[in-house]
């Protein structure tokens, strides 16, 4: 059987790895025409940044694909014919396949605005963007940036790394604030300022204006204002990569619909990743899920099916995890920007800005639904199993240093949280568990 992934991200090479795991018959085949091997995307703004080398995003060895019998080709995939099981490059070649996982990621939105297609303005998301990128430095004297996501706020910092003033153009009242409670969002609007990145909130972009070599030298704002750039950088968020479909019967909406087998509408033909839009998403969860984790997840599961195993996907309990210039942040279970029915919120924040604890509970039974922490590390697998296990707010408060996973000599703070619990509540809850590598590995025993 000959299993053809195209993509390779971390939902491709993560299925590729099982299937191989699994079966050491199969022959897998990993189409991409971005990179030669796997890397991490997620590391390509520490490359920007001086602070790992490509080689270093690589989590395998360039050996180890030959070795495990997966099989890389550095082509663009033109065409899918399902009806032939045949893949057409731009090459003219043809691969055939018994089975096709569409691994093809996201791609920037881009929105009509007028300019958006001259020199200096790009997305990031790509390794051909990173370089792209590190051509167009070189004599930058100003940069805007349109959109307040994770890309955005990443790109801020990449450039702010190079002494590059930069403009963040924000179209919301407060940075992310459709998907941060406001606290947190208020944070992440001090840290920007706080590192002197020029933040516009309430502001969209209108124009991108070309010099007399159609590259950009100017944007114009919804204000009005004319902002000298020579680079603007696209971040206003990213969309399923379904080009490939057209002229075929794989059906899509947003993004390429899969039942709960990650089957496409066409027989052996599968999406996965950032891709792929469930048909029935899990009640409270996005039929696409654009974020690492989910590709991760989605592999394993996928493998088990292809090898005749047939294995649903079933989304797990969320999480996600990123940083904001100097700020990390993690969020467990599902954390909404304003309270929801029947939930109540433990806030703490420290005085200094750039740390709290949210923790969210049931308001009739106390069970613990979620936690966001900024600046301040928590287990993964600690909080999803006190969410898992529906634990009172109680017994997880006394407990909470079980959770702490900020290196040796970090300031602990589950003292204040639960002191904030106690004002709250007119308990007098006390810590039970510090820090203690022993008592967790029991703990998740």
């Amino acid at each position: 059987m000959h299993i053809v992934i195209i993509g390779n991200g971390i939902a491709g090479i993560t299925t590729a790895r099982h299937l191989r795991k699994l079966d050491s018959d199969c022959r897998i085949t990993v189409i991409s025409s971005e990179t030669d091997h796997f890397f991490s995307r997620t590391a390509l703004m520490y490359i920007y940044m001086g602070h790992m080398k490509y080689e270093h995003t690589k989590p395998y060895e360039d050996w180890f694909w030959g070795k495990n019998r997966i099989e890389l080709l550095r082509k663009h995939v033109q065409q899918i014919m399902p009806s032939e099981k045949k893949l057409r490059m731009a090459d003219e070649s043809e691969v055939y396949y018994d089975k096709l996982i569409l691994a093809t990621g996201s791609a920037p939105n881009r929105f009509g605005w007028p300019g958006q297609n001259l020199g200096g303005v790009q997305g990031l998301y790509s390794y051909q963007d990173l370089q792209t990128l590190e051509q167009s430095t070189p004599g930058l004297k100003r940069a805007v940036i349109v959109g307040g996501g994770l890309i955005g706020i990443e790109l801020a910092e990449m450039l702010h790394s190079r002494h590059i003033p930069t403009t963040f153009l924000v179209r919301e009242t407060s940075f992310w604030n459709g998907i941060m409670p406001p606290e947190e969002s208020e944070m992440i609007n001090q840290e920007i300022l706080r590192n002197g990145i020029d933040l516009r909130l309430e502001t969209e972009l209108k124009e991108i204006l070309s010099d007399e070599n159609g590259h950009c030298r100017a944007v114009i704002t919804n204000t009005g204002e004319e902002i000298p750039c020579q680079f603007v950088g696209l971040t206003a968020g990213v969309h399923p990569r379904k080009e490939l479909t057209a002229g075929t019967e794989i059906e899509t909406n947003r993004g390429i619909l899969v039942d709960e087998y990650l089957q496409t509408n066409v027989e052996d033909i599968y999406a996965i990743g950032d891709c792929a839009e469930l048909r029935e998403p899990a009640p409270g969860r996005r039929a696409i899920e654009a974020v690492w984790y989910t590709g991760k997840h989605m592999g394993p599961v996928l493998a088990k099916t292809l090898l005749g195993t047939p294995t649903p996907y079933r989304q797990t309990t969320w999480f996600n995890s990123a940083k904001f210039l100097d700020i990390e942040w993690q969020t467990y279970g599902d954390v909404r920007n304003q309270p929801q029915d029947g939930e109540k919120h433990l806030f703490w924040g420290h005085a200094d800005g750039t740390k709290s604890v949210r923790i969210i509970y049931d308001a009739t039974s106390g069970t613990v639904k979620a936690f966001n922490l900024m600046g301040i590390r928590y287990r993964q697998e600690v909080c999803l199993k006190w969410i898992d296990t529906q634990t009172h707010i109680e017994e997880v408060l006394t407990n909470l240093g079980l959770a702490n996973f900020d290196p040796e000599f970090y300031s602990q703070y589950e003292a204040a949280v639960i002191e904030q619990y106690n004002a709250q509540n007119g308990t007098s809850l006390t810590l039970k568990t510090r820090r203690n590598p022993k008592k967790v590995f029991q703990f998740l025993r």
